[in-house]
């Protein structure tokens, strides 16, 4: 009884997103095992994640299901026990501590070099690309860069900071075509050690180290999809060490998705399998937290862009599982593939955005133009 109740119930909340159970349109669901209507009614996310990891579901295109799904916003009308459970647990615990700093890097950065360098571009750029006039995922990375860098009004001889610095991509980039020294830093063994190949004889220090112990003074400081694992309990810290960090006049860019509301966790399905302990800053979480220690200079906002370097995420993906196959399983398969497709169809949604953010120590000369 309580089955067909959730059944019910969950067929009225699709609905309204016009998505059939059993239908035949490519964001329609087909269902497997019946037990997936009480596990999505009663662990939101959470239960329809694993649900479908285990095969008990499955969805032709997965980006439209969650984009008509999070368009008419059907997810925010299933609060379960659980979900307050977990905010309540953001609220009462600094989930992004000092302690847990190397949590993420373990779990989700460690997951194996070969499929990051099969899924990303050359350069192995994990995040938004900028696509303004790029025919692809290359020079959308490449596009990025350069505007990020651009943005920073970067000079030769410039010491940088970039925090999260991934596989060494950006340091590489900026270190050969702006004639910059970087220091970077990750939490991520894995990283660091491809970083310093990648960044061999090139003027870079690769620091296997968490943000709150940064040393020396920079010119200018850059985080480029690092600051989702700050942790809104962190996030006046975080301010604080670039900006004691950053030498007089000097410029820092922050690169970050963000979510339209305040939260005090993150997605339940999101923390568990991708990224521990990560959660969205809401616009006014970060303006709060670097009032009176930063000028705002700029907020771009270009969250479709993130769209389509998802497609290209998990278009690389499969193409190379044959390969991938012989080390990873299929309920990681189908893990990686909900992953990409649920964020494609959150940014198509706007229920989640990509935001860079320029902020300088004691604001731009007159007449200074921020690049688009």
């Amino acid at each position: 009884m309580f089955n067909r109740y959730c059944q019910e119930k969950l067929e009225k909340l699709l609905a309204t997103a016009d998505i059939r159970i059993d239908g035949g349109r490519p964001w329609d669901i087909e269902v497997h095992k019946p037990l997936v209507f009480r596990r999505a009614i009663t662990e939101g996310n959470l239960g329809l994640g694993e649900s479908y990891m285990e095969g008990w579901w499955e969805c032709r295109d997965l980006e439209e299901f969650f984009f008509r799904v999070l368009r008419v916003k059907a997810d925010e009308k299933v609060v379960t026990p659980a979900l307050i459970f977990w905010r309540l647990l953001g609220c009462i615990s600094n989930l992004q501590s000092g302690s847990r700093a190397f949590a993420v890097g373990e779990h989700h950065y460690n997951t194996g070099n070969d499929l990051f360098e099969k899924m990303l571009d050359t350069r192995m750029i994990y995040s938004c690309g900028y696509w303004k006039g790029a025919k692809n995922l290359d020079e959308a990375q490449e596009n990025k860069l350069r505007l990020v860098f651009d943005k920073l009004q970067l000079k030769q001889g410039m010491h940088l900071l970039d925090i999260g610095c991934g596989w060494g991509g950006a340091a590489q980039f900026a270190a050969q075509q702006y004639g910059v020294s970087v220091t970077a830093i990750t939490v991520s063994t894995a990283q660091a050690e491809l970083a310093r190949v990648r960044c061999a004889g090139l003027p870079v220090e690769v620091v296997l180290e968490d943000y709150r112990a940064i040393k020396g003074r920079f010119d200018r400081i850059y985080s480029i999809g690092m600051f989702e694992h700050v942790g809104y309990k962190n996030y006046r810290e975080y301010f604080s060490a670039v900006r004691r960090s950053l030498k007089p006049d000097g410029l820092t860019l922050l690169h970050t998705i963000g979510g339209n509301m305040p939260s005090t966790n993150g997605d339940p399905w999101s923390c568990k399998y991708i990224f521990p302990n990560s959660m969205l800053p809401a616009a006014s979480q970060i303006t709060s937290n670097y009032e009176g220690l930063f000028t705002l200079e700029d907020w771009h906002v270009f969250g479709y862009d993130y769209t389509l370097t998802l497609r290209e995420w998990l278009i690389n993906f499969e193409k190379h599982w044959p390969e991938l196959s012989e080390h990873y399983s299929d309920k990681f398969y189908r893990m990686w593939r909900y992953y990409l497709a649920s964020f494609a169809g959150s940014f198509r949604a706007r229920s989640i955005e990509l935001w860079q953010l320029l902020l300088s120590t004691e604001g731009l000369k007159e007449g200074t133009r921020i690049p688009r």
